[in-house]
Order: structure tokens, then sequence, then C-alpha cells
């Protein structure tokens, strides 16, 4: 049971009608994300989908040489392991926590079922999944053709948008040699550019402190048009499901509450 009741603060849900949000709300439950926690590694069974309120959760792919890569970062914008209901019962990516937050949780059988009974939430499933392959085309472009100076601000800035407004990012050279797919040696000398130009005004032990205006001239094109295409995706999505078929359940309305027993 969930102590109290919390505003939904994810924006794909809160986009469902009332009547198709109350399928999921009995099911629900709040978790803490924390720093650095796996939620899900690569090959892994999909146990739980996570829809989070708060926080930073990065796609990371791994080699089998050992090297890792990010592919995306996700936030209140968007989901874990909602490649589930798409049929795959297996994650393609290892999720990792960059900012602490919070998500709300449920497990896949427990959204299918209400998947089944409810167009809008099926539509929410493609809406996310529109966003999500909007990201992964721009990373693979990003990695290919910018610098690692470019790509380093174009991931802070996502993961700063993240932040509750926090200009300190807790980000170590491992996390950052993980998004960027280069070694430690190349971090730190991109970090140490960064610091002369002042887009990042200091570097204390595992953490970041940047300057907002100063990133965003250092970062390529890249950020700035992923941000808008991924934003436009899930507002005009939204207001598909707002104005969807409604679930093919008598439900009650939640409101803009959830009131409900996690599994």
């Amino acid at each position: 049971m969930m102590d109290h009741a919390t505003r939904v603060g994810n924006r794909l849900l809160a986009a469902l009608p009332p009547a198709d949000f109350a399928l999921l709300a009995p099911h629900l439950r709040k978790v803490v994300i924390e720093r650095d926690s796996v939620l899900v590694r690569s090959g892994d069974r999909i146990e739980h989908l996570l829809f989070p309120l708060s926080g930073a959760i990065a796609t990371i792919v791994e080699l089998p040489n050992g090297q890792t890569v990010a592919t995306a970062i996700i936030g209140n914008e968007g989901a874990v392991g909602l490649t589930s209901a798409l049929g795959a019962s297996h994650s393609p990516a290892t999720a990792v926590v960059r900012i602490s937050g919070a998500a709300l949780q449920i497990s896949p059988a427990q959204f299918l079922t209400a998947q089944h009974r409810s167009p809008p939430i099926a539509s929410m499933v493609q809406v996310f999944t529109r966003s999500l392959l909007t990201q992964l085309q721009h990373v693979a472009a990003c990695n290919a053709l910018h610098s690692v100076e470019a790509r380093l601000a174009c991931w802070l800035l996502h993961i700063h948008d993240r932040a509750n407004g926090s200009d300190l990012l807790p980000m170590t050279q491992e996390t950052l040699s993980e998004l960027l797919g280069v070694r430690r040696t190349t971090v730190t000398h991109v970090v140490s550019t960064m610091r002369a130009s002042r887009a990042l005004k200091s570097n204390r032990r595992g953490q970041l402190e940047i300057d907002r205006p100063r990133l965003e001239a250092v970062a390529c094109e890249c950020y700035k048009i992923m941000s808008r295409r991924i934003d436009r995706i899930v507002s005009h999505g939204a207001v598909g499901l707002v104005h969807g078929a409604p679930a093919r359940s008598g439900s009650r309305s939640p409101g803009s509450r959830i009131a409900g027993t996690g599994s």
C-alpha cells in the first residue's frame, strides 16, 4: 500500500484519461531509485516497469569486450521496461540511475492486462516508443559525427534537465567514460578543456558544477533538436491520449491522484 496519495508526476501516465489511469492505479507502487543503482541489466528478464517521477536514468549498451556507451536518458517523460508491452520479455539494454529520484512501479503482467482493456494505454506505449527511437537515432548520428566535448555537453544538458534545477551533477569520471564510450584519460582531457572554457565551474570529487549557458554553447545542435522533437512527440501524444477512446471498464476516476496498492 502506498503510504499516501501522490500526484502523478510522470508525463505519460498523467496524460491518460482518468478511467484508463484507474486500470493502472491500484497496481502502481512508489519506489525510490538510488544513484548508480542498476534497474535492469541487458538480457535480463524484465520484472518491473518503472515510470520515473523524478531523477534521470541512462540506458547503456555493453559490448563483449567490456566497453559501454549510453544510448538514451530517460526522465519523467518516459519509462523503463516498457518494451515488455511490445512483446519483449528481456531487456535490450542496461538501465542505470544517474540522478536519484522516485518512480512508479508495476509488473509487466499487470500492465499488459490494463493495456489490453485500454486503447489509450496502448497508444501511450506507441508514444514512448516513438520518443525513444527518436533519441536513439540522434545519439547514433551524434556519436558518429561530433566531438567528444560536444557529446559530453549534450549528455550533461540532458541530465541537467532532469536534475530538479541543481547545477551540481553527481558525475564521476567513470560515469562519464561509460556515457561516452571513451577511456577515462579522454574524459580527463575533455573535462579539463571544458573547465578552461568555464562550461564546467568545478570538478569536485564525484561531482560536476555546470554553467548552463556556456555548456549550451559547447554542445552540438543535437541537444536542442533532440529535446524539441522528444517534447513534441510526448506533448502531441498526450493530447491524443486525452481525446482517445475510453477504457473498456467501469472503473471510477481517480482524478489526478494515485491511491493504489503495489504488487
